[in-house]
């Protein structure tokens, strides 16, 4: 059996970036800044979105796409203070780019000032997918140990802002802010940094504060170019 090699010299993935780059464009020139949260399962990333949502309530349009592999459970329990649309893979460990087109098209038709997009639980697969988003942010809870960055680079390299979670619980588990903090930023240097407690509200002002600052830069920027 004779083998030909054949080099194709072009990154597979290039399609979907660029229509990753267009929809981020679009929502950029619409004033809707996106955040794409990703962690491992059960990180606290839909308790984030529940408290930023309360701090929110008839101060900003925000609307969520809730991503999971089955159920729409975290989809019920943010349904009560922003539209919400379920995502669900069905047993895919991310989130594509045509299944948030696709969630987009079910959610009210009106400005939003923020869209949330809550990917599946998985420190692994998600890295690899540009769902046009603004920001990327990673949760890592207290519960879950603090050798999470290094044991997944990839993960925390694209990501521009590690959120800690459940930080009420740090008097009862082995977990280092500082060793996390540190982990993460040999990897990306320029790492931002949150600690928040949802249950307590602690750090919910400093993690909004943070995006509503994030979305003056991109329309200043927008207005600019």
């Amino acid at each position: 059996m004779t083998v030909e090699t054949i080099a194709v010299n072009r990154d597979i993935q290039a399609d979907k970036k660029a229509a990753a780059e267009r929809l981020r464009r679009q929502f950029t020139q619409r004033g809707t800044f996106v955040v794409n949260l990703v962690s491992s399962p059960g990180s606290g990333k839909t308790s984030l979105l529940e408290a930023t949502c309360r701090r929110w309530r008839d101060r900003w349009n925000v609307a969520v796409l809730v991503g999971d592999l089955a159920t729409d459970r975290d989809a019920e329990r943010l349904r009560p203070y922003v539209p919400v649309e379920q995502l669900t893979t069905g047993g895919a460990c991310h989130l594509e780019l045509s299944l948030v087109e696709k969630g987009l098209t079910k959610l009210p038709q009106e400005p939003l000032d923020f869209l949330f997009i809550e990917n599946i639980g998985n420190l692994v697969c998600p890295a690899s997918h540009d769902l046009a988003e603004h920001l990327r942010v990673v949760c890592i809870s207290t519960t879950e140990g603090d050798d999470k960055p290094g044991k997944y680079p990839k993960m925390f390299r694209t990501s521009e802002v590690m959120v800690i979670t459940k930080t009420d619980l740090l008097p009862h588990v082995p977990f280092d802010v500082a060793n996390v903090s540190e982990d993460a930023r040999l990897i990306r240097g320029d790492m931002h940094v949150i600690e928040t407690s949802a249950i307590n509200d602690i750090g919910i002002d400093a993690w909004c504060d943070l995006l509503e600052q994030c979305r003056k830069d991109m329309l200043a920027e927008a207005t600019v170019s």
